[in-house]
């Protein structure tokens, strides 16, 4: 998202992304293959920042990095998958998060070719997002075509299938969230019993009030009616944090605070994985940041992921995915965000 922007970048992010996701059928060896890669960007600098200088072990657990395909959709349109993979190598990503399995791609690609790609590259397909429902009963979303996400799921062997759509399906109202994790729990019970584990991605509207109870807040309600063991949650740091700018008072200006690393170290087995986003504060934007690529931002990954991982038992239960919704040029900003994580070392 551009810092000068003045549209709504949550409505803007949801939407395009929503006209991303899709599964395209047939190949051919030069589509997998795709374009010629331009040369690869610089090995990212030595970190000098305090956090780099630290002596701890390194924040970010090793084999746990990955990053939202999203972020790099205009390189897969170019490019193609195979040039992007093989710079994500290079910049010591680990693993990869899909937003449908086209992105726009140079050349038709099936997902066993997909599946085989990602591991050439040692990058390891994590999960995946999908729509959660549509007017359209062909949409390839959960609700329309339960069955054929969770098969194309199985084939490109992911352990994780979720949606970055709100449960805002039958509304805002405490009854309508119900509803709306009713289905969670039947999307999340077929994954499961696939071997998946199903999740909802949030943005910062989840952590807004019930309509006709503005003392609850929608989130809550998503956790309290949700099965732990069938519906789990990847995190959007950034913007769960823009929900603790926009939502830490109720709509009568009472104050309900809230601390968005408290939700994941109250229940951590909920949160396997989460989206590493940056933002300068801005308390003059009304999403109360500008985003930005990571490391560049005021958001403490140190102390956000170093509480998480610290848990017994917790170092190597979480997957970390580094986005940015519209990067001013997507590769550094995939090299740049890797090299700061990678230098974040926790405090002695």
């Amino acid at each position: 998202m551009s810092r000068t922007s003045q549209t709504d970048p949550e409505l803007t992010h949801r939407l395009t992304r929503r006209g991303m996701l899709g599964v395209a059928a047939g190949a051919t060896a030069a589509a997998l293959l795709g374009a010629a890669a331009s040369p690869a960007a610089a090995a990212p600098a030595a970190d000098t920042s305090a956090a780099g200088r630290g002596r701890g072990r390194p924040v970010l657990p090793p084999g746990r990095l990955g990053i939202q395909l999203y972020s790099l959709r205009d390189k897969v349109s170019t490019l193609g998958f195979a040039p992007v993979f093989a710079e994500l190598a290079k910049y010591g990503y680990d693993e990869v998060e899909f937003a449908g399995y086209t992105q726009g791609s140079a050349g038709p690609i099936t997902l066993a070719q997909l599946k085989r790609l990602a591991r050439n590259h040692g990058l390891n397909p994590i999960g995946s997002h999908v729509g959660y429902y549509s007017s359209d009963p062909n949409a390839y979303t959960f609700a329309q075509n339960l069955t054929k996400v969770l098969d194309d799921a199985q084939a490109l062997g992911l352990k994780h299938i979720g949606t970055a759509a709100g449960p805002f399906r039958y509304g805002s109202t405490v009854d309508a969230w119900k509803r709306a994790a009713e289905d969670f729990n039947t999307y999340g019970a077929a994954a499961k019993a696939r071997g998946m584990k199903f999740y909802q991605h949030n943005h910062s509207e989840e952590f807004s009030f019930a309509t006709d109870n503005p003392k609850v807040r929608l989130y809550d309600v998503l956790l309290a009616e949700t099965d732990p063991d069938l519906v789990y949650l990847e995190m959007d740091i950034y913007w769960a944090y823009s929900g603790q700018f926009r939502f830490s008072k109720r709509p009568d200006g009472t104050p309900a605070p809230f601390e968005p690393l408290d939700y994941v170290l109250k229940q951590p087995h909920r949160y396997p994985l989460f989206h590493v986003k940056d933002g300068v504060s801005d308390p003059g934007n009304q999403y109360g940041y500008r985003m930005t690529d990571v490391g560049d931002g005021d958001i403490d990954y140190q102390r956000f992921i170093s509480a998480v991982t610290r848990l017994r038992g917790e170092r190597f239960a979480h997957h970390w995915q580094a986005e940015h919704d519209n990067p001013t040029e997507s590769f550094t900003f995939a090299r740049r965000s890797s090299a700061h994580l990678h230098s974040l070392r926790e405090k002695c």
